[in-house]
């Protein structure tokens, strides 16, 4: 490989040592925590977080009227669990994605999926369109792009919430062997399932931006992350009846090899951590320069950070949702009898050598793809030398653009890489080491890679807080880099009052909750 993708994994190994030797012990990282809620500001906003999220699980378990829940829920959880069913690996990349949602057909059964959808559509037009990217340079330009992502997550959700109220009138249309769902299908059961589906996205869409502007973290990304962690529980109940019990008795091969499952998962995370955070740092000298009434700057080395993974999750999103259009697409249309549903399912199976090579393919494809749309060598040249920084060795104007070029094409390369093997993983784990999908799915895949994505950034806001308060960060030496840290805390807190009341409602809906499910 050449000089970038040497880099960029020296950088990698040297982060992850310098990581583990500069670690803090436990207990100051305890500390780290507990002076959190010493800030009043930062208590407020994590506070206010904590109910957010307890909303929305709650609004989960909330079920659409007029479906019987029981028998549907019963099903996604075996299908989940069974590769060979009809929604396997689908069923459980829903069940994971909507936090339970659709399992128990609840008013958030589509979750954020619809917004994220059209984030991801209007961030392609933007970096793809010549009339959008003149509006994004323009003031209020994003507020634009946010008022159409909105509009476009409502039409994504009106659409997907009818094909769903089609699915649940005919479930035998996707090959669920459930009977009746719907006690009285009709254009009216049609149209008020629509309007709650459509009405508790927007919420969700509401909450994520409250918890962004008054919270910690990144709002809609956090609530995908809590739909992710919903599934873990049942994820290591499933692995716990799968590898250590052998019928009514516990087998001790499968005891060890639980643990060898547990170790390996936090092998795969500080894995994923470390190429999160791993960066080339480019180094820029500046010149000696006269700026303002006569001042004299003195001149200095910076860096310019180049990230290894600079695409982030984007690229297996892309092909998660490829891959599995083709098997939807495929029994919306024809018979489940039908060869066309048993070629597909056969090429885009986890045990045919295709589904590995189209899936790299398209992670490669997007990588390079979202890099060249939204990595700019050539603006980042002319603010340089505008700003009369150099990269040594390297002449300004066109040589550092291309040289900025090269070494991210590099960079990318090797990211792409490892995106690929943590996609492969869960599929790889699930073919040969014979667990459920709903367990693997935690080693890799979309679902690691948020979660890390997630904890990082709000780790950063938080350490952010303490050090402007003179308390300690999370780590010793250096800080933690987060992608949303323009974006967050932007709002004011949210007031003592406002939170005890919040707190109060909840307190009352929990209490009837227990109690209904008590009587």
């Amino acid at each position: 490989m050449g000089r970038g993708v040497r880099s960029g994994a020296h950088t990698c190994c040297t982060y992850l040592f310098n990581n583990l030797l500069t670690q803090k012990k436990p207990e100051v990282m305890i500390s780290a925590f507990a002076n959190s809620m010493k800030v009043p500001e930062l208590r407020s906003r994590i506070l206010f977080t904590l109910a957010m999220i307890v909303i929305v699980r709650l609004g989960v378990h909330l079920p659409l009227p007029g479906v019987d829940v029981a028998a549907l829920s019963e099903y996604m959880k075996q299908a989940a669990q069974d590769g060979d069913s009809p929604l396997g690996a689908l069923g459980a990349i829903l069940t994971i994605f909507s936090g339970g949602g659709l399992q128990q057909c609840g008013i958030f059964a589509l979750g954020i999926m619809p917004y994220i959808s059209a984030s991801i559509m209007t961030q392609l037009m933007g970096a793809v369109l010549p009339s959008w990217q003149k509006m994004l340079r323009e003031e209020g330009g994003r507020q634009k792009m946010t008022k159409y992502t909105r509009i476009l997550a409502i039409i994504i959700a009106v659409v997907q919430g009818y094909f769903l109220t089609q699915t649940l009138r005919n479930p035998s249309s996707i090959g669920l062997d459930v009977g009746d769902l719907v006690m009285t299908p009709g254009i009216v059961f049609t149209l008020t399932t629509i309007f709650i589906i459509v009405t508790g996205t927007m919420f969700l869409m509401w909450i994520g931006d409250q918890i962004t502007e008054r919270g910690v973290g990144n709002g809609i990304s956090l609530i995908i992350s809590v739909n992710i962690i919903h599934a873990l529980p049942g994820a290591f109940s499933v692995a716990w009846k799968t590898c250590v019990m052998k019928g009514t008795e516990i087998n001790p091969l499968g005891s060890l090899g639980m643990v060898a499952l547990i170790l390996f998962m936090v092998l795969v995370v500080a894995l994923v951590v470390t190429i999160t955070q791993a960066q080339r740092r480019i180094p820029v000298q500046y010149a000696k320069r006269v700026v303002g009434h006569g001042k004299m700057m003195q001149g200095g080395t910076q860096y310019l950070p180049l990230k290894l993974n600079y695409s982030g999750v984007m690229p297996v999103i892309f092909a998660t949702a490829i891959m599995a259009l083709p098997q939807m697409m495929a029994q919306a249309i024809f018979d489940q009898d039908s060869w066309v549903i048993g070629m597909v399912n056969n090429w885009l199976s986890p045990n045919d050598i295709w589904y590995y090579i189209i899936s790299a393919a398209m992670i490669y494809f997007f990588s390079y793809f979202w890099v060249a749309t939204m990595f700019q060598p050539q603006q980042i040249s002319e603010d340089l030398k505008r700003s009369g920084g150099y990269i040594p060795g390297v002449r300004p104007g066109p040589p550092t653009a291309a040289f900025l070029d090269q070494t991210m094409s590099r960079l990318t390369f090797s990211g792409s890489l490892f995106l690929t093997l943590i996609y492969f993983l869960p599929s790889l784990l699930s073919v040969f080491g014979n667990l459920p999908m709903l367990v693997t799915q935690f080693f890799g895949g979309t679902s690691l890679l948020i979660l890390v994505g997630v904890l990082l950034d709000m780790m950063r806001q938080v350490e952010a807080t303490l050090l402007q308060r003179n308390y300690d960060g999370f780590m010793k030496k250096g800080k933690i880099r987060g992608k949303y840290s323009h974006l967050q805390g932007t709002g004011q807190a949210a007031e003592g009052k406002g939170l005890v009341i919040i707190w109060v409602i909840i307190a009352i809906f929990v209490l009837a909750g227990a109690i209904i499910m008590a009587g």
